[in-house]
């Protein structure tokens, strides 16, 4: 299946290029009618090759009678062929960037149904030019790719926001953008993509229309200067052109419901806004900008993310069928057009299914994504949700792509490989149903098209992560291939870059070794497959021994990778001397420690072998140890947080002693990271915002580097250490104190706004009969707002509030997954869910309401004046007001009985 039909049927043979027969290399004639760019595309680099070697070219647009040594170009119809008589084929079918490359005499005949495999067949034989420095004396290939789409993906994003801007928006300007206006960027871009086979550009961004387009009813939405504008047509067609040259679609992608800053201004609205209902002129706006998007570009697609920006699955299912569909086919109207573009959606944040069903009879050309292991490479054995979602849309009757997002837990080291990517590939297909790849970053997305590396002159992406480009591709084209033959070709590879003739293997295994560290141990101990956690800056004890606190994502650690015990089941289960059940704590940290420990002795071992790109050579090798220092590292907490949560069952501070010299090898070999570390790269994670928030807020760009983070760790170890001693101290006896909120009186503007107070014996709704049963002395302060239940549950929650001060709303969100209740802050599905420093707990279990649920407590952070604090649909309690000033200790109150018993991470605080 391929997702563009050409309605071209000619005759599409190129390529004779003179035959290994010919020595002094001679004269090719490639005969070809070049009626495509594709295919004109495919006889340029075949040509240019051929001259690099020594032949000379001549070009025809027919095939006559001749003896001269030729490359025909043969555009199949189904089976048939019209040839020149006495000229014989074999019959084949395949797809249209499938393609079949034969001898016969003196010629090489190319055929394909379709442009697309004309290009590539085109490539192949240039490749196989270029490996034996002649034209092939013989060959037979018949050849197609198992993944129908294939795509890379560019964000034009930054790693932090602009002024006066939220999430996301990012209008294209040369102040932003520079690289986006690089035409010798992109045709290296480009060229790298098409070498690969890979036939799809994704260019992500909140919403990009009003820097693309103009519309006669909405002149001012436009959110760049006319000079600009005009940039950015002449750009993006120069894109989409040579794209389309190269077989590539150029599908934007944008966020719902996000409009331009000018256009939110002039109509009195939010630019986004999750709890907003579809508005009228928004929807206009957005299918015009849609629509004249498709008429302006026409080698298009559109990637659409309903999630995120939309307030419900009711209004994903009418926005994409009522207002993005009919857009495109506005679009295709005004071009005089039938050819349907891509339009990929997202399963993110979204009721897929039920999206594709209201949409498939109105469109037929859709395709569904889903993300492979969340926002991180986890596993190459993807269970329950990751194997359930991806599967269910498979089966929907279009072409599932499976998307490589984001890499969180891989940046910024280097990583690619094979071995891994290979069997990830596999999974796309066996467990998740996927016939599709959409591959981002290895790292760095923010900062596209840079590297993290200190270097005098910054490295490209592009550059430094070929390998990981070219694997995925490798694979998407053909997963099942010999593991003996792929451990020859990748060596081969790498012996070539770095001029060896015996390094190759030592250099792969390095790459295989390090590329299990990060993927094993955030399945093990991580608590978000997200974006907002850095894993390779390290983990606290705290996140380590009671992750619920930090809001671990739902079904992370079932659908992660094999069944797996985690910290807090293992030590339970050791302690109770039960048997376990798949991976375990200990068996990871040993076996990421191995594997730190064979990536460095391959890689030194090779050391005196490398006689090309040392500079890149050095750093790779720099990268291994860093690998290895942070595996080290992580095993040695691991091996405490082991120690510490025994302690729990136990009672006995012997394992408390115990864990003591674990954490201090651990900050040594903390300190080797952040040496290795502090000249060799500018940051570990690339968004640099607030949404980073493991091991700790990223605000302002703060805590991206090892040695930021080194102080807190040296803090916590030095925590730890008093809080033993007062233990020795006090019998084993501690209680934690922590001090009451202080409370600020502000104006409830709320018309049914009752204010109640946070005291045992107080029922917290107007219709609901729940009454606090225990409640944290920390609260005792407050004062709650009151609202109805039906209604919070119904039209969701509205505060409104006037404060002479800053001040800090406390809200209760219930620890349940019940579908009554509102979630609570999170994420990995809400870009927007920390703007007022609501991401965290601050104290976990902080009301017992029987009847109910335990209640966790969030602060939001207001400003003086007249506010507005907007939630969703669903339960969640007010529960009163705070001096901004005053910050909240991270704790667990322990008000309800904790089903993984007492909390012990306030030992590290």
């Amino acid at each position: 299946m391929n997702f563009r039909r050409l309605k071209s049927t000619f005759i599409l043979l190129v390529i004779l290029a003179a035959f290994s027969g010919c020595t002094g290399k001679g004269t090719i004639l490639i005969v070809s009618e070049q009626t495509n760019p594709r295919e004109q595309y495919g006889v340029e680099r075949l040509s240019a090759q051929l001259k690099l070697v020594g032949y000379q070219v001549e070009l025809s647009n027919e095939i006559k009678e001749s003896k001269q040594p030729r490359i025909v170009l043969e555009h199949i119809q189904g089976d048939s062929l019209t040839l020149p008589a006495g000229l014989e084929h074999k019959a084949f079918s395949t797809t249209d960037e499938g393609f079949s490359i034969e001898t016969k005499a003196t010629e090489i005949y190319i055929r394909s149904t379709g442009s697309s495999g004309i290009l590539y067949g085109c490539m192949e034989l240039a490749d196989r030019i270029q490996q034996e420095q002649k034209l092939p004396r013989e060959i037979q290939i018949d050849d197609q790719p198992e993944m129908v789409m294939r795509g890379t993906c560019i964000g034009l994003q930054k790693t932090s926001y602009l002024p006066g801007r939220e999430v996301y928006e990012y209008p294209y300007t040369p102040e932003t953008f520079p690289w986006f206006y690089d035409k010798e960027l992109w045709i290296q871009y480009l060229d790298m993509m098409v070498e690969n086979r890979y036939n799809s550009l994704y260019l992500w961004n909140g919403h990009p229309f009003a820097s693309l387009v103009k519309l006669d009813d909405y002149p001012y939405a436009v959110e760049v200067d006319d000079a600009t504008f005009e940039k950015n047509k002449e750009i993006f067609a120069f894109l989409t052109t040579e794209a389309e040259k190269r077989g590539i679609w150029v599908i934007q992608m944008f966020y719902n419901i996000i409009v331009s800053k000018p256009f939110a201004e002039q109509n009195n609205l939010e630019t986004q806004d999750r709890n907003r209902p579809i508005v009228p002129i928004i929807a206009d706006y957005t299918r015009k900008s849609i629509a004249a998007f498709i008429e302006n570009y026409p080698n298009v697609g559109l990637l659409v993310t309903l999630g995120e920006a939309m307030n419900t699955i009711d209004d994903d299912v009418e926005w994409f069928s009522k207002t993005i569909i009919p857009g495109v086919q506005d679009g295709l109207k005004a071009l005089g057009s039938t050819h349907e573009p891509p339009i990929v959606l997202r399963g993110h944040d979204t009721d897929a299914e039920r999206v594709m069903q209201a949409s498939l009879p109105i469109y037929k050309n859709l395709y569904t994504m889903f993300k492979y292991n969340g926002e991180s490479l986890t596993t190459y054995n993807p269970r329950d949700s990751w194997s359930s979602i991806p599967t269910a849309l498979s089966e929907l009757g279009s072409v599932h792509i499976s998307n490589v997002h984001i890499l969180a837990n891989l940046e910024p080291f280097r990583y690619a490989s094979p071995d891994f990517i290979q069997k990830s590939v596999q999974a796309m297909h066996s467990e998740q149903g996927a016939n599709g790849l959409h591959l981002y970053p290895q790292a760095s997305y923010w900062d596209w098209p840079y590297t993290a590396d200190n270097t005098p002159e910054r490295l490209l992406e592009i550059d430094r992560d070929r390998m990981w480009y070219d694997a995925w591709a490798r694979y998407a084209w053909k997963a099942k291939r010999d593991r003996n033959d792929e451990i020859s070709y990748w060596a081969g590879k790498l012996n070539e870059f770095y001029g060896s003739k015996t390094a190759g293997e030592n250099l792969l295994t390095a790459y295989e070794e390090s590329g299990e560290i990060a993927p094993k141990l955030l399945r093990t101990f991580g608590i978000s497959d997200g974006n907002r956690q850095t894993l390779l800056l390290g983990m606290f004890m705290g996140q380590l021994v009671n992750p619920q606190k930090y809001n671990v994502y739902s079904n992370f650690w079932t659908s992660s990778g094999p069944l797996k015990e985690v910290l807090q089941v293992y030590a339970e289960k050791e302690f109770k001397g039960e048997a376990h059940e798949g991976e375990t704590p200990p068996q990871i940290i040993a076996e990421v420690a191995e594997h730190g420990r064979k990536a460095v002795a391959a890689i030194e071992a090779v050391s005196s072998q490398i006689t090309k790109n040392n500079d890149e050579f050095e750093r790779l090798k720099n990268d291994m140890h860093c690998y290895q220092a942070f595996a080290d590292c992580f095993a040695e907490k691991a091996k405490a947080a082991m120690l510490v949560l025994n302690y729990k069952y136990s009672n006995k501070i012997e394992d408390l002693e115990a864990a003591l010299p674990h954490l201090e090898k651990a900050l040594e070999h903390y300190q080797k990271l952040v040496d290795l570390t502090k000249d060799s790269y500018l940051y570990a994670n690339s968004m640099q915002t607030a949404q980073r928030r493991i091991p700790i807020s990223g605000v302002d760009g703060t805590n991206k580097t090892w040695v930021e983070l080194l102080p807190h760790y040296q803090t916590e170890l030095d925590n730890f250490k008093r809080n033993l001693q007062m233990l020795k101290d006090n019998g084993g006896q501690m209680s934690s104190v922590h001090p009451k909120l202080k409370s600020v009186e502000v104006h409830v503007l709320n018309a049914e706004g009752k204010r109640y107070s946070l005291k045992e014996g107080v029922q917290v709704y107007s219709d609901n009969k729940a009454k606090i049963a225990a409640v944290s002395d920390e609260l005792k302060n407050l004062s709650g707002v009151q609202f109805s239940d039906d209604a919070q549950r119904e039209n969701g929650t509205v505060l409104r509030f006037k404060t002479d001060k800053p001040v800090k709303v406390v809200v209760g969100y219930f620890n349940t997954n019940s579908y009554s209740v509102l979630e609570p802050p999170t994420l990995e599905t809400n870009a927007a869910a920390n703007d007022r420093g609501q991401a965290d707990i601050k104290i976990a279990n902080a009301i017992d309401l029987p009847g109910l649920y335990p209640v966790n407590v969030y602060t939001y952070q207001f400003e003086a004046g007249e506010q507005e604090l907007v939630l969703g649909k669903g339960r969640v309690l007010i529960l009163g007001f705070m001096d901004a000033g005053q910050e909240i200790e991270i704790h667990d109150a322990g008000m309800v009985d904790d089903p993984n018993g007492p909390a012990v991470d306030w030992l590290f605080y």
